[in-house]
């Protein structure tokens, strides 16, 4: 049985998300403030933590900073409705992804399940043999789950990793975001849905000098000038 967190001060909403998620097989933790909350998350493993914006005790974008570093849970937010400050502020400390309120509950579970597809999807890359991808100064590798830039590693959250493996798997190829979420998030692009977009806006950010290409009404590409300088190399599993 999957483990939730759901750190959310509302007790009404709260409980609509209790009973419907033990309704799906999840066993969940309700929490109503931020304190609790950040205690909560760091003293027990969750599969995954949902982390409302506004929280009595301490902010959820306070709690997020301060656990993201110290575990690897995924992390869906649940922010005001428009407000876009929230929504980068939290993908930029590492939130995995985020639903603005008021939301479908039904929503809520397929976003989490989806999180926990991607974790599986994580975990594969870490059993399969090792490849790595050299994009001029970035180098991927794939089982480590690491990204280097000019021998300096990138700081990167998961979702980010996904997302520029995506790109980079195929370069001077137009994908669209309905794919690029796809393949990344493990969900399906929904209506006003801007995650894939702030997620390349933070792989931007971290890889000086990246050229993710913006195609606008389609999606992205990951260009590169001179074919030679992408390669990727498949390193046998060492078997003992």
């Amino acid at each position: 049985m999957k483990r939730v967190l759901l750190i959310e001060d509302d007790p009404e909403i709260s409980e609509l998300l209790c009973v419907l998620l033990r309704r799906e097989n999840f066993e969940v933790t309700p929490v109503y403030d931020g304190q609790e909350g950040e205690a909560a998350a760091l003293s027990k493993q969750y599969d995954v933590i949902i982390l409302d914006i506004m929280l009595p005790s301490k902010d959820g974008l306070d709690v997020l900073r301060d656990i993201r570093g110290k575990i690897k849970t995924p992390i869906l937010m649940l922010t005001a409705k428009g407000d876009d400050l929230d929504r980068i502020i939290g993908f930029e400390m590492g939130a995995d992804d985020y639903l603005p309120k008021p939301f479908n509950p039904r929503e809520l579970v397929a976003r989490i399940k989806a999180l926990l597809r991607r974790v599986k999807m994580d975990r594969s890359d870490e059993e399969a043999s090792d490849s790595t991808i050299n994009a001029g100064s970035i180098v991927l590798k794939t089982k480590s789950r690491e990204v280097f830039v000019d021998h300096r590693k990138a700081d990167l959250t998961s979702t980010e990793f996904n997302v520029l493996r995506t790109l980079l798997a195929r370069p001077n190829e137009v994908i669209s975001k309905s794919d690029l979420t796809e393949l990344s998030l493990g969900r399906k692009l929904s209506a006003y849905d801007r995650a894939i977009d702030m997620h390349v806006s933070n792989l931007r950010k971290k890889l000086e000098g990246i050229s993710i290409q913006t195609i606008r009404g389609v999606g992205y590409m990951y260009q590169v000038s001179d074919s030679s300088a992408l390669q990727q190399t498949n390193h046998p599993r060492n078997e003992s």
